[in-house]
């Protein structure tokens, strides 16, 4: 039995195959791979010819879990089996977990699963903000679920508010935005928004509004700038160095792996009054020589820091002897 070519595996995730092959695939006679089988299978299920709807529901009760939690996990896994596997598999090991960690599987389908989410699938969620945000109905369906803790539940709450702090923002844009046309346009968007409404701008709008999003009064928003594509390693840098920003996101940007790679956002943040100490102390190693030195005098930096980093500049003195 040769395996079938990809394009044929593309008809038979469309349901755009002859009635044969489809029966074929559900009696088990197609080389597939098991993830494929699997998916093409939560298609056939839904077939508009009876016989070949039913044998594909047939084949699936005779498909092993693993091979729908395999096919879940998969980049490219289609609507047809998230929605089966959300309808049909919820309340199974893994399966929830799968849904969650693929960020193709949309709010749609993890709406009837919520009850089913352990409190790390929701924690997750609330990590990753983009689809909980933009599905008001996502974010109530967690709210209700039942492992649910209540900070997360506070978080929901937050992120379900439309609570707006317009004079923290209008500080924000006239340094984001330099233009004052764009710059009062830009403020009348962000008035008429929701919270998840600035989460949704906060990830996917332009370089100005996450500049000035970066300081919105809500830390989820703020949170959000940070989860954006279109971020760039310049944007990030001037965050790390700006004394406007609150602790949690100094935080998040120094515990970020991404972010940490860039030696200019390390030493930014080193050098920000405003940087948790623990935080400024665990990254004094990373600082080059010059940088080392320029701590050392640096009357802006907590005292124990400066000392610090003068006891790693000796140290490093001595090693070289």
């Amino acid at each position: 039995m040769e395996p079938l070519s990809p394009e044929v595996i593309e008809e038979l995730r469309a349901g755009r195959t002859a009635r044969e092959r489809k029966i074929a695939v559900c009696a088990g006679g197609a080389h597939l791979s098991a993830a494929d089988k699997a998916e093409i299978l939560t298609v056939l299920v839904g077939d508009p010819d009876e016989i070949v709807a039913e044998r594909a529901q047939q084949a699936i009760l005779s498909q092993p879990l693993e091979t729908f939690i395999e096919a879940l996990k998969r980049e490219k896994a289609i609507p047809a089996l998230f929605a089966y596997a959300g309808k049909n598999f919820a309340d199974k090991p893994g399966i929830c977990d799968a849904m969650v960690e693929n960020k193709n599987c949309t709010a749609e389908f993890l709406v009837p699963v919520a009850r089913h989410l352990s409190s790390s699938n929701i924690k997750a969620l609330l990590e990753e903000l983009e689809r909980v945000s933009e599905s008001p109905a996502l974010a109530s369906a967690l709210e209700h679920a039942a492992s649910i803790t209540p900070e997360q539940k506070a978080q929901i709450h937050e992120l379900m508010g439309t609570a707006i702090d317009e004079a923290a923002l209008a500080d924000a844009a006239a340094e984001a935005e330099p233009d004052a046309a764009k710059r009062v346009t830009l403020l009348q968007r962000l008035a008429k928004m929701t919270v998840a409404e600035r989460v949704q701008f906060a990830i996917k709008g332009g370089s100005e509004a996450r500049r000035t999003l970066i300081r919105d009064s809500n830390k989820v928003v703020q949170r959000a700038v940070l989860q954006s594509p279109r971020l760039t390693d310049q944007e990030v840098e001037a965050f790390g160095s700006m004394t406007s920003l609150t602790d949690e996101i100094l935080r998040l940007i120094a515990g970020n792996r991404k972010f940490r790679k860039n030696y200019v956002v390390v030493r930014n943040l080193i050098n920000n009054p405003k940087t948790p100490l623990d935080v400024s102390l665990h990254m004094l190693p990373m600082v080059n020589a010059v940088d080392l030195k320029k701590l050392t005098t640096n009357k802006n930096v907590p005292e124990t820091l400066r000392t610090t980093a003068l006891k790693l500049q000796r140290t490093r003195a001595e090693l070289k002897k």
